[in-house]
């Protein structure tokens, strides 16, 4: 059981560390692409310093803390395979899928942007980024509940907290 805690206390460790690499990063998409409107120098001095940032949150912080995080997880289903015969985890795994899916995109907009491709907009940017937040809500109550018995309930919080995400951003898009 000491050997299953570890692993559990290092794989909740490397998840808050992905967890703000992705939040951190794409608001520097967001603020990469904000500097494009800028005018010169500011544009370039800006845009330069943020694709810097970009670089080094992704490569020393996000990738390696979401391959730390699988790893211990990967670990821990060694440790303890009984939890993948059960449902929370197994739609636990499909939303840890779709946060994968979320990362390699998130690193296909940092390709784009390195290359001062700016194709996506702000308010694509702002939406995408709370994506991260609605799987974070999906994984954190799936792991604290172990149920997936009770999908009313789960998926009643998940699409309020969907919800009042998208009035914030709404409310946030009308201010600006």
């Amino acid at each position: 059981m000491h050997t299953y805690l570890i692993l559990k206390a290092l794989h909740i460790i490397f998840i808050v560390s992905w967890f703000a690499g992705l939040f951190y990063l794409v608001r520097l998409f967001i603020y990469t692409r904000e500097s494009q409107d800028k005018p010169e120098p500011e544009k370039t001095i800006l845009t330069k310093q943020l694709l810097m940032m970009q670089k080094k949150l992704l490569y020393i912080i996000t990738l390696p803390a979401m391959l730390l995080s699988l790893l211990f997880g990967v670990a821990m289903l060694f440790y303890s395979p009984q939890f993948l015969l059960q449902s929370w985890m197994i739609t636990k795994l499909i939303f840890v899928g779709l946060l994968l899916l979320y990362q390699w995109y998130a690193y296909k907009i940092y390709l784009k942007q390195k290359q001062l491709n700016f194709q996506h907009q702000v308010f694509f940017l702002r939406v995408f980024n709370e994506i991260a937040t609605v799987l974070l809500i999906a994984i954190v109550f799936l792991a604290v509940f172990k149920t997936s018995t009770d999908y009313t309930r789960y998926f009643t919080v998940l699409t309020f907290s969907i919800l009042l995400i998208a009035s914030f951003i709404i409310l946030y898009n009308k201010k600006k």
